[in-house]
């Protein structure tokens, strides 16, 4: 699409807005009796809670698609609800339609994606908002292979929608005819086209694709066979031939025996390609369930603390946890995983997790809420000036999403705080909220009702973050003090909501950067980034730099978008410290392909 295409359509908030106004905004849809969809669960099977519905393909096929229809009336619409789900779908073949709401996870329990096959779709749609997948967030599906007749589905989503470890026969598309605001997926296999349509931006890392077809302003690829080459900024495509370091996401899976476990991949580095794709048992662990706390709301962290302590791994199943202090992981290679985004809830101004300085932990599967105290910090990942060498054994964050405000009061300083060396982060989306629930009268995002003023502060060296969005902090976005850091992908759209230009200043510089390196970091690595401009209450608003960096020869930053949002609603003056051209009105996007900047 062209630029002046976009360009009329870009301010996606504004969209939201007339969305909500017509009563189109989801609304908490009321809670419906399943009795007559219920399914039958087998004794064999762990008692995971109402809320995680285990298929096996021996069911009749009509009760349970009627039981994921159901799932899908109450979640399809319920952008701000308290209701999570978990599907599993055992080993076998499932001939089903399956249709992804929001809160809802959808995932095989193969030890290969190709040990659950859907004779099917499972797709995400926008119908329900005209085709504008914009707020289409807070879904997953993950370990399955689809095989849909007409070769064909669809997941048009935005952010916290991982698409992973998925086998597609067949073309992916990605929008659903209006506009899209996306997104991630990884260690996949699609046979076909992956179709970008209105998708502003995309990661994709370690997979392998059929091609691609579409661009808008950042499309970047990371270890990804059938990926387009680089050629940023026209078309806005970059790719990096390989993986340097990374452990995917552990997941649930059942054995031969009826055994479940948590597989735990093993570290790769300098990968292309998904982890499974020979077809042989991935490289990895399991560890058995009889190992983990299988926590519900109303298990009490100081039960979960002390199963932690004892050398337990923990499974959050779905829910909301209200913390009035942290759930704390200190022993080295604890596993803990959500189920149905699972959704941590920090009371009182407490920490809601915390990592010690231990090697090998990994994290994923959970959503982090702010409470209406004010806490310092929502997750904090070893402690102040941690010093461990864990290259070896590197901390894994996956799948983590962070929320401050929207449908309810919510304030943190800070929402992730990586104080350990060698973590690896893989689709993190921080957010502050921008909209609420304006059709139920829940809306809480003001400046000074729902306050986040840093999304994530790096402090340890040898950070690599795959998949980073952060979103509408009152400060910098993102402040990196380690050294040797690493971001592939980054997407990111200032505050909208500054009153003026004077109260949002970093001492005598306009505004907040996005992206902050600290002035004594001398190596720094940045790939495939876009930050985005939209001041709906002070329009005159200018962000002096989108990057505020070192000059020092290895702090380098590549294929980087700025982009003025809307009609008269602010700029950006330079992309990465002094450098790069004005994003503003009438003249929205700018691109710098290199800082320092390389002669021709």
């Amino acid at each position: 699409m062209s630029e002046n295409a976009v360009g009329g359509h870009l301010d996606r908030r504004r969209m939201i807005g007339a969305m909500a106004g017509a009563g189109m905004l989801a609304v908490a849809a009321p809670r419906m009796a399943h009795a007559a969809t219920r399914l039958p669960r087998s004794d064999a099977d762990p008692d995971l809670g109402a809320n995680v519905i285990i298929i096996d393909s021996a069911m009749p096929a009509a009760a349970v698609q009627a039981r994921l229809d159901a799932i899908f009336a109450e979640q399809e619409r319920a952008h701000f609800t308290d209701r999570r789900y978990a599907v599993l779908l055992k080993p076998g073949a499932h001939a089903l339609d399956i249709k992804v709401g929001y809160f809802t996870q959808i995932a095989g329990l193969g030890l290969l994606p190709d040990d659950v096959t859907i004779t099917g779709h499972v797709h995400a749609e926008a119908d329900w908002n005209d085709g504008n997948a914009l707020i289409n967030f807070w879904r997953g599906v993950e370990n399955l292979h689809v095989a849909p007749a007409d070769r064909a589905d669809r997941w048009a989503v935005s952010q916290a929608a991982p698409y992973r470890r998925m086998h597609l026969d067949g073309d992916l598309t990605l929008d659903d005819g209006g506009w899209a605001s996306g997104g991630f997926f990884a260690d996949c296999r699609i046979s076909g086209t992956v179709r970008s349509g209105t998708q502003q931006q995309w990661f994709t890392r370690n997979s392998a694709i059929g091609g691609w077809d579409g661009s808008n302003w950042n499309m970047t690829f990371v270890g990804t066979t059938g990926a387009p080459p680089t050629s940023f900024p026209e078309p806005p495509y970059t790719n990096i031939a390989t993986t340097p370091v990374v452990r995917d996401k552990p997941f649930l899976h059942v054995d031969d025996d009826g055994g479940w476990g948590v597989f735990v991949p093993a570290l790769r580095r300098d990968s292309t390609g998904p982890g499974w794709a020979s077809g042989a048992a991935p490289a990895g662990r399991t560890l058995p369930l009889s190992d983990f706390l299988i926590a519900t709301p109303a298990t009490p962290v100081a039960t979960i603390n002390a199963a932690l302590a004892s050398g337990r791994h923990l499974l959050v199943t779905p829910g909301i946890y209200r913390l009035s202090e942290p759930i704390r992981v200190t022993r080295p290679d604890t596993v803990v995983l959500g189920l149905g985004l699972a959704t941590l809830l920090a009371e009182d101004g407490a920490m809601a997790l915390s990592v010690a300085d231990v090697p090998g932990v990994a994290i994923a599967g959970l959503l982090f809420d702010a409470g209406p105290t004010m806490s310092p910090v929502l997750m904090q990942v070893g402690e102040p000036g941690a010093r461990g060498d864990h290259r070896d054994d590197p901390i894994l964050l996956a799948d983590l999403f962070f929320r401050v405000g929207g449908a309810a009061v919510g304030n943190a300083d800070t929402c992730l705080v990586i104080n350990s060396h060698h973590v690896i982060g893989d689709h993190l989306w921080i957010w502050r909220a921008d909209h609420g629930d304006r059709a139920s009268g829940r809306v809480h995002v003001g400046w000074s009702e729902s306050v986040g003023n840093q999304g994530i502060i790096v402090n340890g060296d040898d950070v690599t973050l795959y998949g980073l969005f952060v979103e509408h902090f009152e400060k910098y976005q993102t402040i990196w003090n380690g050294e040797r850091g690493r971001t592939y992908f980054y997407q990111n759209e200032l505050p909208y909501d500054p009153p003026t230009q004077a109260s949002w200043m970093a001492g005598e510089t306009r505004g907040w950067a996005a992206y902050k390196v600290a002035d004594d970091v001398r190596h720094h690595y940045a790939v495939g980034m876009g930050i985005y401009a939209y001041f709906n209450v002070g329009p005159a608003i200018v962000l002096e730099s989108a990057i505020e960096a070192p000059d020092a020869p290895d702090v380098r930053f590549q294929s980087v978008t700025t982009i003025s949002l809307g009609n008269n609603r602010g700029a950006i003056a330079h992309i990465v410290n002094r450098a790069g051209k004005t994003a503003r009105p009438g003249d929205i996007r700018q691109t710098l392909t290199h800082y320092p900047v390389q002669e021709d």
